[in-house]
């Protein structure tokens, strides 16, 4: 016997909502909602959904109509499918620096820091060079060329910064490391213009306008534009 629209609504809802979470997963498009770790949670929850869709319309096609139940359900509850197609067409802009520039550093210090190469440029995170200047006096980082990606953001009086938006679980927590920029600084700069800058450590701080966190500076040598990042989004760096 064929299963009322109200139980067809609901499959078809659990249905669509697992397959745009096995989508995501499958997909870059989790990045920008949940960091990479979570990556296999959400194939388990996508398959999940869809079993529990598939298993709803088996009983509801043995069960059949309820002897009290309506066949007229308001066809407007179909109107649900489309914030599920809307993740999958359109992907949301990842945080950036109107967020950075309204939110203080959530700089912290780490419990330890990772060994580093003895010799060589090294390449680092916002968040653990920041750390790193910040907590360790930068003592493994001087005299070291060192090169950074992030996106900039200006602050209200127009001073740069390299920011990257940390997360602790999802898009939902991200907070900002910001680091302050000297040198060789282009004379142009747009807000959520990605850059690589390679350049020094500097003894130089400041604090943020924001929350009065610690930021430290970094001595750019020279600086050019990059492609977003696959993945914009850093996990909270702690050591």
């Amino acid at each position: 016997m064929k299963p009322s629209l109200n139980h067809q609504a609901q499959a078809a809802l659990l249905f669509l909502l697992g397959a745009t979470v096995l989508h995501a997963g499958l997909t870059d498009l989790h990045l920008r909602y949940v960091k990479a770790g979570l990556r296999p949670l959400l194939l388990l929850s996508g398959a999940v959904l869809i079993a529990t869709a598939a298993a709803t319309v088996r009983y509801a096609w043995r069960r059949g109509p309820h002897p009290g139940e309506s066949h007229r359900e308001p066809r407007v509850s179909w109107l649900l499918t489309l914030p599920l197609l809307a993740l999958i067409l359109v992907a949301p802009p990842a945080l950036g620096s109107y967020s950075a520039t309204h939110t203080g550093t959530a700089l912290r210090e780490p419990l330890g820091y990772p060994e580093l190469p003895e010799r060589g440029p090294l390449r680092l995170g916002v968040g653990e060079y920041a750390a790193r200047a910040v907590y360790d006096q930068g003592r493994h980082l001087r005299d070291r060329p060192i090169g950074i990606t992030g996106f900039v953001a200006l602050d209200g009086t127009g001073a740069p910064y390299l920011v990257r938006m940390g997360l602790n679980c999802c898009a939902a927590d991200a907070q900002p490391v910001k680091i302050a920029l000297t040198g060789a600084i282009p004379p142009v700069l747009r807000p959520d213009t990605w850059l690589e800058v390679t350049g020094r450590y500097t003894p130089r701080r400041t604090k943020d306008p924001v929350n009065g966190g610690p930021v430290p500076y970094f001595e750019v040598t020279h600086a050019e534009p990059v492609p977003v990042p696959q993945d914009p989004y850093d996990e909270a760096w702690s050591g």
